[in-house]
């Protein structure tokens, strides 16, 4: 019998860098500054609380669009940090974490011939999820060096048929964050068109050195036409439980439900029960900037005097840097010479653009606990 075959709906798409690289440092026994998760434990406050959601009965589906009280959670959060009301019944939506919030979102609003612009270099996933939605990728690179946004490039990209754009700050890769300017800007930029925002904000509250992480819900033209998204996996240290939220205008909001609801119903119930309950203290999460401020600075300080040179690290988790006093290979050959023999995993920028564009930069996670960063600090040093 023969296994019937069918066209590919991504027939671009392989198996991903942080699969490859994450494989690879298991294979080599090297320190996993690769793939972007902790390796220390969350609050057990956090555990203990969706234990007792599971012990009290929270264990059948909730409601399609998320439990009621951590609804209000997230809207009561956002309207402290950054004043705008979201009403918990109509513009607060519970996912299954915040790769499956920007596919539905691209999936809700983007029609087949519809442009959307991504920022290069991007997390893996906006492309694709361009394509499944039948949409048309244009590529805008941020500055190369800085991962400035360019907004003279933005705005040359912008044509009749752009339906979405997709910004992320703090952003992945490079840990550069976006200020109120450039906010402010793609505010102006955006204002005469009916161009949708998707806003990846899952790294929200890792913002260092005493600024502060620049919401798109601060800025009502923004706003007003945007998806936000956000992460609790990467807030509390609970990457595998994938629960993200979608703060989104009513009528945006409505129609990310109608898709949302079929690709994904509801998500689980006591993990929403228990972060409910955990985001009545806000100290873990206004906590975390100085948190990982404090492991981004024992990595810098850690690499001083090396012959890796260090690019600024304001915000996410990540710490980007110049190999090119190091090796003559690109970047995805310096990794796996890196994680083979040196004994420590990172990943190569040029994963993150679709021409594969190498400017001998590569991205190391400190979200790791203090011994495993001395570690992998020690092996470096051999360069």
């Amino acid at each position: 019998m023969t296994t019937p075959t069918f066209p590919s709906r991504l027939p671009n798409v392989g198996t991903t860098i942080f699969t490859v690289m994450s494989a690879l440092a298991a294979e080599h026994k090297a320190v996993n500054l690769g793939q972007g998760f902790p390796d220390f434990a969350c609050d057990p406050a956090l555990v203990d609380a969706v234990t007792r959601a599971m012990q009290t009965g929270h264990n059948q589906y909730p409601p399609m669009v998320g439990v009621p009280a951590l609804r209000e959670a997230v809207a009561s959060k956002i309207e402290t940090l950054h004043v705008r009301r979201y009403c918990p019944n109509s513009e607060i939506t519970i996912t299954a974490g915040a790769t499956q919030a920007i596919l539905t979102a691209i999936l809700a609003c983007v029609q087949p011939g519809d442009e959307v612009i991504v920022l290069e270099p991007c997390y893996d996933s906006y492309v694709p999820n361009i394509e499944l939605a039948g949409g048309v990728v244009v590529r805008v690179p941020l500055t190369p060096g800085s991962f400035r946004p360019d907004f003279a490039r933005i705005s040359a990209a912008i044509t009749p048929r752009t339906r979405l754009i997709i910004a992320n700050t703090p952003h992945n890769p490079s840990a550069t964050v976006w200020t109120a300017e450039d906010m402010r800007a793609l505010e102006e930029l955006l204002a005469p068109t009916g161009i949708l925002l998707i806003s990846d904000e899952v790294y929200e509250h890792m913002v260092f050195d005493g600024a502060e992480h620049q919401s798109a819900a601060r800025f009502p033209g923004l706003a007003d036409r945007a998806f936000i998204v956000s992460s609790f996996g990467k807030t509390f240290h609970v990457t595998g439980w994938k629960i993200g939220t979608v703060a989104a205008p009513a009528p945006l909001t409505a129609e990310f439900r109608k898709v949302h609801q079929f690709n994904v119903f509801t998500v689980n119930t006591p993990m929403q029960y228990g972060l409910a309950d955990y985001l009545g203290n806000p100290a873990p999460y206004l906590q975390l900037p100085a948190f990982y401020q404090a492991k981004r600075d024992l990595f810098r300080q850690g690499l001083e005097g090396s012959r890796l040179r260090l690019l600024p690290s304001t915000g996410s988790y990540f710490q980007c840097v110049d190999i090119s006093a190091v090796s003559d290979l690109g970047e995805a050959d310096f990794c796996q010479w890196l994680t083979r023999e040196i004994g420590v995993a990172a990943i190569p920028l040029s994963a993150f653009y679709g021409d594969g564009f190498d400017q001998r930069v590569v991205r190391f996670c400190f979200a790791k606990k203090d011994e495993t960063l001395r570690e992998a600090l020690t092996r470096l040093r051999r360069l």
